[in-house]
């Protein structure tokens, strides 16, 4: 199993179908209303419990895939995450589709949680920053996934084929996955499950300047990336509006894949996430020069692709037990919903009330944020 690249690029499929949680009601949202007339503004509950359910019980998930174990849980993740696609299928009553998203919120974070651990552990110490990089990309491959075919599908066949097909997809990888990945060895006792260990749980992860780092970035990442592929279209010029919204999630991902792990190989994954930050910031200020220039928006797509795989490199760099690897991803699962959470409406507000210039101001001010936060995040662990 140790080096095996085709069981980490099945753990790589099995994150895409959590991906896909996200991506498949994101990519027909506004088809929604066609099935729930009456569904107003609770429509975008639809979207966006899913998040909410990564930011209450983020951490708790790290104890819970502890306590169960990495393999028995993604599998378990899998099985739920195909049922509820399938009951999704049906169509059933809003309040009903509600609740399987908050199920699916389940699902979603113990697969975030227990599949980049398990990768980590299984590729070799020369495969772990390629692997991870890979695993990185999961978010924005999904999306594009969905955007290029699961909407066509959709639109044609019906949602529920989506969601049908969703659910096959989840369960192909439970059943591969089921027969390949075997249990990890023990490293530690797994953790008691109490609401006092709930909290000294985020006490020792928000503390730790090594369990931390990866989400903290994390969390300037998320709040950016997807409110700026969210709010930035309106901005650009129509004739080449989709070929720059198309080509920039890609750009980011071959960013990842190339020069991403080019720098792993030789710089630590903090150091290639800090770079990834600055260029970021730096590109801020060119869309602030030059408002909605194409070239600036692929320059930005490429250095956030810097900080996609770093970030999950830096988990197994920092942190060297499944402990608090596990942790450390739970901690990222939890930040990034908040980033997802909170990037678009925050964007979205400052663009009312101030205009375009809100909006690299606001991405750059992040940017900078994680910059400076890693630096300091950086300083504390040399003192210790």
């Amino acid at each position: 199993m140790k080096g095996s690249w085709p069981l980490m690029l099945a753990l790589w499929g099995a994150g895409l179908g959590a991906a896909m949680q996200y991506a498949k009601i994101s990519a027909i949202y506004d088809l929604l209303g066609g099935v729930y007339p009456d569904g107003g503004a609770a429509l975008g509950w639809l979207v966006s419990v899913v998040g909410g359910v990564g930011i209450v019980l983020g951490v708790v998930s790290a104890m819970l895939v502890a306590r169960i174990r990495y393999r028995r849980s993604l599998l378990w993740a899998l099985w739920l995450g195909a049922a509820v696609s399938l009951g999704q299928a049906m169509l059933p009553p809003l309040p009903v589709m509600l609740a399987l998203r908050l199920v699916e919120g389940v699902s979603h974070l113990a697969i975030v949680v227990a599949a980049p651990t398990l990768i980590a552990q299984i590729a070799t110490d020369r495969q772990r920053g390629l692997a991870l990089t890979l695993w990185g990309t999961f978010f924005g491959v999904a999306f594009a996934v969905m955007a290029w075919g699961g909407r066509p599908l959709a639109i044609g066949a019906g949602i529920p084929a989506l969601f049908g097909l969703h659910a096959v997809y989840m369960a192909v990888f439970a059943l591969y996955l089921g027969s390949r990945l075997r249990r990890l060895p023990v490293e530690d006792a797994p953790p008691e499950l109490s609401l006092r260990t709930v909290f000294a749980t985020h006490s020792t992860i928000y503390r730790s300047a090594y369990i931390s780092a990866p989400a903290i970035g994390w969390l300037f990442y998320t709040f950016c990336f997807v409110s700026m592929l969210t709010v930035l279209p309106p901005y650009l010029d129509p004739s080449i509006r989709a070929l720059v919204m198309g080509a920039m999630p890609l750009t980011s991902i071959a960013v990842s894949m190339t020069l991403g792990v080019a720098l792993l190989r030789v710089f630590p994954a903090v150091q290639v996430a800090m770079l990834g930050f600055g260029l970021s910031s730096v590109c801020m200020l060119w869309l602030w020069l030059v408002p909605a220039d194409p070239l600036a928006c692929l320059a930005v797509a490429g250095a956030i692709g810097l900080i996609q795989g770093a970030s999950f490199a830096a988990v197994p760099q920092l942190n060297t037990n499944t402990t608090t690897q596990t942790q450390a991803n739970a901690a990222m699962a939890q930040m990034g919903n908040l980033g997802n959470t909170l990037g678009t409406p925050v964007m979205a507000m400052a663009l009312v009330g101030w205009g375009y210039a809100s909006l690299p101001v606001l991405a750059g001010s992040a940017f900078t944020l994680g910059l400076i936060l890693h630096i300091l995040l950086s300083a504390l662990r040399r003192k210790t």
